[in-house]
């Protein structure tokens, strides 16, 4: 869309109440909640959720009773966003510093510069970014559009705020009744062994007796989880299982049945586990790095020209800042000061790990370098795809190894080598998550009209703030949860990723064979065109009970949306099932996560709930619960707009 055909909702020369305190106060709470929320289940699903479209109708019903403006809702909306973009970024690497065995607890103060670093450097990088990726392109920005039109909507009557808060009560009760934590009557789900019988195989001349079994559970009762099946579709949700599918139906019982000393029917549930933890899920994570350089090679043309277009917008800065009101960014050159200011802590974060000055200066060379250059790329493939298909632990993946390698080359070993790997992937991952989110809030932003500099400034408080706040939850649900982060509850598979690269290069800790099993297994992947080997590799890394609740919540949507094309013909209507949809499930998603932390809070302050129960007959209620809720709702509110 031209400059010159566009207008906004809220036209350039208007003068209306924007960045005001109680839009940021507003804002920040939410950041903060959405990033809790995004803490639990990225690290529970490996996925996270976008705040953008809750907080967008969060920000219409609480301002329409303070007779607020739709610019001050755009800031509520923008600053909310942040919460949700840097623990996108944090969980993805931080979490890999104790899976990694560099700390044993999170280090608050460490933690908490990275991710203000991070998040800082990514609104710098916007801000010399944001007018070549916003108004001069013209790329489709998906997302940005589907919030926008939600917004619009809002201005003549419902919000939609009901159904997020509604569903966020509903999943908090459930959670409170079912989390080992709380109060617990329902079950979460069973599993049950069966066992083959006797064959008897000769190997090299010598016959032996093979006893192997299935070790199958059911899927989780979990409305956040089926939430996320919901929220990505059936087709991703199919594809997540499929390596579930793979991993515990043919990989973990073939290991355990040529593993024919094992004791399997005395202990099999400690077995199967120990070959999954330890086995399977490195196996996992060989895929896992081919199928991210697979998806960074499918996307060549896009990256080489995001990386053009970064070029070009250097060359840009300076210009004329004789703009219009919708046009108006923070200064470049206080970006740019910004920039090189950032970079004297992270030399001293990566000098803490090191001990090297030289080290510490190359490593922090490269973080900006590399920040910068897939910041721009993160920033274009969202305006093409949208934020729930950003790469970002594909991104990031490059800077890790370069960082390792380099590291591995001076010669810095153990801890403190690892430690200063991974912090250069965690500025990386934090900078590029926050700099494609609001790069796809400010498109919002600017379809409504809202001031690009005004916007920047509630992104910069709100990553000052939420920065020293993050970390805490994290570390709750780190303490709190059973197994801790990298156990069976919170697998954080991409930090489980970066742990392990980072260890392998400059620890040598690597089970190199499993590694290579699992890159030739998406190789094959690769050459058969099956999708998303990467997503395959994740689901292999999750636990199967939780692969199994997100194909349930695809299986959901598509219930869904086979109704509605079979009920309503209208694109209004099948516009309400959608949001309306997505608008429960993120509901639901949150209100699990908050209880969760919350439950896991009460525990470390030796607050224990009585145990009623743990029938699983009980739990089945959740799943006739969660149906309703996302096929039920969506149906009947747009039946109600025919009507």
């Amino acid at each position: 869309m031209s400059e010159t055909k566009f207008k906004p909702f809220i036209p350039a020369e208007s003068n209306i109440k924007e960045l005001t305190v109680r839009a940021l106060a507003i804002g920040i709470f939410f950041a903060v909640v959405m990033g809790a929320a995004n803490a639990y289940i990225g690290m529970k699903a490996g996925m996270t959720i976008a705040a953008t479209f809750p907080a967008a109708v969060i920000a219409i019903a609480l301002l329409r009773t303070f007779k607020g403006t739709v610019l001050e809702e755009n800031i509520v909306r923008s600053s909310a966003t942040v919460g949700e973009a840097l623990v996108g970024g944090a969980i993805f690497t931080l979490p890999a510093f104790i899976i990694a065995g560099v700390w044993t607890e999170f280090d608050y103060w460490i933690s908490s510069f990275i991710m203000l670093i991070g998040g800082l450097l990514g609104i710098m990088f916007i801000i010399l970014l944001r007018k070549t990726l916003i108004e001069e392109s013209d790329l489709p920005y998906p997302e940005s559009l589907a919030c926008y039109e939600i917004v619009k909507a809002g201005q003549k009557g419902e919000s939609g705020a009901k159904y997020v808060f509604g569903a966020i009560g509903i999943s908090m009760i459930i959670e409170f009744f079912k989390n080992s934590r709380g109060l617990k009557i329902l079950g979460e789900n069973t599993s049950g062994f069966f066992q083959f019988g006797t064959s008897s195989i000769s190997v090299g001349g010598i016959e032996q007796q093979y006893q192997g079994g299935l070790y199958l559970q059911s899927p989780i009762a979990s409305p956040a989880l089926m939430s996320v099946g919901y929220i990505i579709g059936p087709e991703l949700a199919a594809i997540s299982w499929a390596g579930g599918a793979f991993a515990w139906l043919f990989l973990i019982p073939l290991i355990a049945f040529i593993s024919h000393d094992l004791n399997l029917a005395a202990n099999y549930q400690d077995i199967f586990h120990d070959i999954w933890y330890n086995q399977v899920r490195m196996i996992a994570i060989g895929a896992m790095v081919v199928g991210a350089v697979n998806t960074l090679w499918k996307l060549r043309e896009s990256l080489s020209t995001g990386l053009i277009r970064a070029f070009r917008d250097i060359k840009k800065i300076g210009g004329a800042e004789n703009v219009s009101r919708i046009s108006k960014d923070i200064p470049v050159s206080l970006a740019l000061l910004g920039v090189a200011l950032f970079t004297i802590p992270i030399v001293i974060i990566y000098f803490i790990f090191t001990q090297n000055l030289i080290a510490s200066l190359i490593l922090a060379v490269i973080m900006i370098i590399f920040g910068f250059l897939f910041s721009a790329v993160a920033g274009y493939l969202i305006g093409i795809m949208g934020s729930s298909n950003n790469p970002t632990s594909g991104l990031t993946l490059p800077s890790l190894l370069i960082a390792a390698v380099l590291i591995a080359l001076i010669g810095i070993t153990g801890k403190g080598g690892v430690g200063a790997a991974l912090g250069v992937a965690a500025i990386v991952c934090c900078a590029l998550a926050v700099s494609g989110s609001l790069l796809q809030d400010l498109k919002v932003g600017h379809y409504l009209g809202g001031t690009p500099w005004r916007m920047e400034i509630s992104y910069i408080v709100s990553t000052v703030i939420i920065a020293f706040v993050l970390i805490v939850p994290i570390h709750i649900l780190h303490v709190g949860t059973p197994g801790g982060i990298g156990g069976p509850n919170l697998p954080a598979p991409q930090a489980g990723l970066m742990s392990a690269l980072a260890q392998g290069i400059i620890g040598g800790k690597m089970a190199w064979p499993l590694l290579l099993f699992g890159a030739a297994f998406a190789v094959g992947l690769i050459l058969i065109k099956a999708p998303s080997p990467t997503l395959i590799a994740v689901g292999m890394y999750l636990p199967f009970e939780t692969t199994s609740a997100i194909f349930v919540g695809g299986i959901i949507k598509l219930i869904v949306d086979k109704i509605a094309q079979r009920k309503f013909k209208e694109k209004t209507q099948l516009d309400k099932v959608e949001n309306t949809g997505i608008l429960l499930a993120s509901g639901l998603v949150a209100g699990e996560a908050l209880t969760g932390v919350i439950l896991a809070a009460l525990f470390i302050i030796n607050v224990q709930l009585p145990f009623i129960s743990d029938s699983a007959m009980l739990g089945l209620v959740i799943f006739a619960v969660v149906f309703y809720v996302l096929i039920k709702i969506p149906i009947k509110t747009a039946n109600k707009q025919v009507i």
